[in-house]
């Protein structure tokens, strides 16, 4: 059975980039019927955060990425789901390298290390780890151990050995051992490096396929060297495409790679959200809205792009208009907070389908709510430019047409253009100002019977005032 994962560090809220890799693997699991496992690696306490955990668990659900298994959805032989709580499966699995003699304490300092990364950079080599303690007698480490000094653990690779694995997107990878080097899979302090807790979880808790970013390919053949020296099972790894700004750049925040809280903030559908990040980096053939169901069914690793995804906010914009234009009236309503409670009852449905169409965030929906039910209108700067610049005969024409035609915008607009010459934006442009402060907006006969005849002259007669 197909089991994924997503295992995000709580140091910070889920952005865009981790929840891609999130989806994809949800989805993944979901089209093959399997397992979408949620681990939180917890080990970075320095900059660990209860708060983060908690945000990273309510965007989760936010999205609709419900886990099969992980906190709140427990099975007793992969417990527990936080790192931070798993040290004890960690030494234990420590203890057989060094029994095996894959892995060896490394007194090295920092100082020491960096000049050994600039002496090979003079020398045109890659930097890595050049062996120093590798060979150290049992009676030179207990001398080192009783000085009082803190070692590493390093995982001690073999010596010249290509490592061949097939990335899900990516295709066959090869590496040479020789141009890794012995890497730290135990910090100083006793705890477990990324490198060693990840790959060992992912095993253990019978992860079959492990999609994360690209940015950890070269990651990839030091945890598979700890698995095997572990005889323990590997699950395929896939490496997805990394996302990048319009010029080709590592996505900023200002770029788009705010936080999920920040979109939920600001109004965006989840279902938006994921529509758009399904799509980033992967092919559907239908371009329609889908739900999370149809977009697994459609889903196939083979439709994974090797190339950067490229992030367009305009298409984020796209499938932000195409939820808010499937959203039923309660949801409307709810989406727009408390300012729904500007709009009568008997007009709550007109209201709906007359700005839909003119709205993609709540802050929008209230803006016309305020300018369609507010008592008084309150003009922007170019509003009230246009409705300075209006001479006052042309007010005093729109309240006698409106007299006589009522809210027929038809021939409202006709009465005024017929009795003071005047047409296109010289006519419709004032009138649009006068009755909702804006210079664009949904068709004026909707607009004009949300209105009615008496606020209708209200505001012709506030227009009049200046």
């Amino acid at each position: 059975m197909t089991k994924t994962r997503f295992c995000p560090s709580p140091t910070g809220y889920i952005h865009l980039g981790n929840a891609r890799t999130a989806l994809f693997n949800h989805l993944l699991a979901a089209h093959d019927k399997g397992i979408f496992l949620f681990r939180i690696e917890d080990t970075d306490r320095a900059r660990f955060q209860q708060e983060y955990v908690d945000g990273l668990i309510e965007d989760m659900h936010w999205l609709g990425l419900q886990w099969g298994e992980g906190p709140g959805c427990e099975v007793a032989e992969h417990t527990p789901y936080f790192q931070s709580q798993r040290q004890a499966i960690y030494d234990k699995y420590y203890e057989i390298l060094i029994a095996k003699n894959h892995a060896y304490p490394c007194f090295c300092t920092e100082q020491q290390l960096a000049y050994a990364r600039k002496a090979q950079q003079r020398a045109g080599e890659p930097p890595r780890y050049p062996g120093t303690c590798a060979s150290l007698s049992p009676q030179e480490i207990e001398k080192k151990l009783a000085q009082g000094l803190k070692p590493t653990l390093r995982f001690r690779l073999p010596r010249n050995q290509p490592i061949i694995f097939d990335d899900l997107v990516k295709g066959r990878q090869i590496f040479n051992s020789d141009d890794i080097g012995d890497f730290i899979i135990r910090r100083a302090d006793g705890t477990a490096s990324f490198m060693y807790c990840n790959a060992l979880d992912d095993s253990l808790m019978g992860v079959t396929h492990a999609m994360r970013g690209e940015d950890h390919l070269t990651n990839t053949p030091r945890q598979l060297m700890i698995l095997k020296a572990l005889d323990l099972p590997c699950p395929q790894y896939g490496h997805i495409s990394l996302i990048i700004s319009a010029t080709a750049e590592k996505l900023s925040k200002r770029e788009g790679s705010g936080s999920i809280r920040e979109l939920r903030g600001q109004g965006y559908f989840s279902l938006a959200v994921v529509n758009y990040l399904a799509r980033l980096g992967h092919y559907y053939e239908s371009s329609s809205y889908m739900s999370l169901e149809e977009l697994a069914a459609q889903f196939s690793t083979e439709n994974l792009s090797k190339a950067p995804a490229r992030f367009d906010e305009s298409q984020l914009f796209y499938w932000q208009k195409e939820a808010v234009a499937r959203a039923d009236s309660e949801t409307f309503l709810q989406w727009m907070g408390e300012s729904a409670q500007l709009i009568p009852d008997v007009l709550q449905e007109s209201f709906i389908a007359t700005i839909k169409p003119n709205v993609m965030l709540p802050t929008e929906a209230t803006l016309w709510a305020q300018a369609l039910f507010s008592e008084e209108l309150v003009y922007g700067h170019d509003a009230y430019e246009v409705i300075k610049h209006t001479p006052g005969l042309f007010w005093s024409t729109a309240i006698e047409a409106i007299k006589s035609h009522g809210t027929d915008f038809k021939a409202i607009s006709e009465h005024i253009k017929n009795e003071l010459n005047v047409k296109g934006k010289h006519l419709f442009l004032p009138l649009r100002t006068a009755f909702t402060g804006q210079l664009h907006g949904p068709e004026m006969q909707l607009i004009v019977d949300l209105l009615g005849k008496e606020r209708l002259f209200d505001r012709l007669r506030q227009a009049a005032k200046g």
